[in-house]
């Protein structure tokens, strides 16, 4: 569903990602983990097709990011780590407008925005303003806008922030659907006992460099993640030290 082939980007002198190489397959959920500045969110960007990257090669469902741009965001779902809303609209002229983007049969529209505002209990809100939004009403109605279209491919940064528990658990349970059904998912989390639980693989992303990757029983063996990651973020740090010196 998603490969990425030496990833490489760069701002100025920083090496944002570097060489980065990654595949998910249909049906996994997979997680990217990372402290702030990575790499997570420039890597996501560039699937996107948001952001330029300097070199390597991205394919979703087999289609180039960098040769038909269009077609891949077709296959695509984002929501960003602070979803950037239409506030001026309300939260059912949004969901259609992004209905009407993708091209989605009406009667299959009102249906799934039916069922997921029905989930999220924001069913009595579609008529208001998103500037009245919560930040957690905002992050469930891209939540929904996402899954709309019934991408083959959903990529999320830092997709639990800001919602409340019952809500977490529901995102949960519709990331397991989709993936049930054939579709993948990509996101990033600070929460390691989220990807634990939850993700079929896992990648771990240091200073741009993927330091290690695969499912969750190659990449954890018999310790918590927390300390898997902690351990190996530490060893990165000595070994760059070490090479500086």
């Amino acid at each position: 569903m998603l490969q990425i082939k030496e990833l490489t980007k760069t701002f100025g002198e920083k090496t944002a990602v570097d060489n980065l190489s990654l595949h998910i397959a249909p049906g996994e959920i997979y997680g990217f983990i990372g402290h702030n500045g990575a790499g997570k969110t420039t890597t996501l960007r560039s699937i996107i097709g948001i952001q330029d990257f300097d070199k390597g090669e991205i394919l979703v469902d087999g289609t180039s990011v960098a040769a038909d741009p269009i077609g891949c965001k077709k296959k695509i779902a984002y929501i960003p780590d602070n979803p950037d809303l239409y506030e001026f609209m309300s939260g059912i002229k949004y969901l259609n407008f992004v209905g009407d983007i993708f091209k989605v049969e009406p009667g299959i529209r009102k249906e799934r925005i039916r069922k997921y505002a029905d989930l999220f209990g924001l069913t009595q809100d579609l008529a208001q303003p998103i500037a009245s939004y919560s930040h957690g009403m905002k992050q469930k109605l891209a939540i929904i806008s996402a899954w709309i279209h019934d991408p083959k491919l959903i990529l999320m940064d830092e997709p639990f922030v800001g919602l409340d528990p019952k809500a977490a658990h529901i995102l949960k349970g519709m990331m397991r659907e989709h993936c049930d059904k054939g579709g993948a998912i990509f996101f990033s989390t600070h929460v390691l006992e989220v990807a634990e639980k939850l993700c079929d693989k896992v990648a771990i992303i240091k200073g741009g460099h993927l330091i290690r990757f695969g499912t969750m029983e190659e990449v954890k063996g018999d310790d918590s993640l927390e300390d898997v990651f902690l351990e190996l973020a530490e060893d990165q740090e000595a070994e760059k030290q070490g090479s500086e010196a």
